[in-house]
């Protein structure tokens, strides 16, 4: 974990490159320094067990159907490699920003909302709007017990959840304003790749996700 950056500390500046791939495979990053952190009041955190959190999922399942979440994908380079934004939760859970849908809401929009209040642009949730880019995977939970994979077993007829992860692109500057008791990291994916243990199955496999890009630096 030596590796792994808070984005409040001061970033390098970042060089351009190019190839042969299509203009549309080519993702533009900017340098971590161009972007200003800050923080806000903590937001509340469930504090449950994994029977409790069972139970709960079961009876949103029975008053609402199958769970549906989005996660946002969001890189930018420090030393010349890109890194990828995570939220740490009380200092041990990694997570992608993003979070549940509300009935009736789009995934767009949903994304939207919650990278407003978990990355905020200003304390009172204003701002630029946030570039949602294309669905980059999708992972479900067969069952209430069991992990998230990315298929759906062909046996299974009534799924009980679905995350989607959207690429999200910054522009070349931004506030990011993260409640207290989170951490945004900025995370290399040469560090992530398959670290199933430390990052779980849906983050370390981003990597593989974002292969499809060729990632172009954009000087500041």
């Amino acid at each position: 974990m030596d590796d792994q950056t808070t984005v409040s500390s001061v970033a390098e500046n970042g060089g351009s490159h190019h190839n042969n791939r299509s203009e549309s495979e080519v993702l533009d990053i900017y340098p971590l320094s161009c972007y200003y952190f800050g923080s806000k009041e903590a937001i509340p955190l469930k504090n449950e067990t994994l029977y409790d959190r069972v139970l709960r999922m079961k009876a949103n399942y029975d008053a609402y159907g199958m769970r549906n979440c989005v996660a946002a994908v969001i890189v930018v380079e420090l030393f010349k490699h890109p890194h990828l934004l995570l939220l740490q939760v009380n200092n041990s859970v990694f997570k992608l920003p993003g979070g549940r849908l509300r009935p009736g809401e789009s995934a767009i929009n949903c994304l939207k909302r919650k990278l407003s209040s978990k990355l905020s642009v200003g304390e009172d949730g204003r701002g630029p709007e946030w570039e949602i880019g294309e669905c980059l995977g999708m992972w479900w939970r067969p069952n209430f017990e069991t992990l998230l994979y990315p298929y759906l077993p062909p046996n299974i007829k009534r799924p009980k959840e679905c995350t989607k992860l959207f690429l999200v692109k910054l522009p070349a500057s931004r506030r990011f304003i993260v409640p207290k008791n989170f951490k945004l990291l900025a995370v290399p994916l040469s560090q992530i790749h398959e670290n199933h243990e430390a990052y779980g199955p849906i983050i370390s496999g981003v990597p593989q996700l974002l292969s499809k890009f060729s990632f172009n630096i954009v000087e500041s």
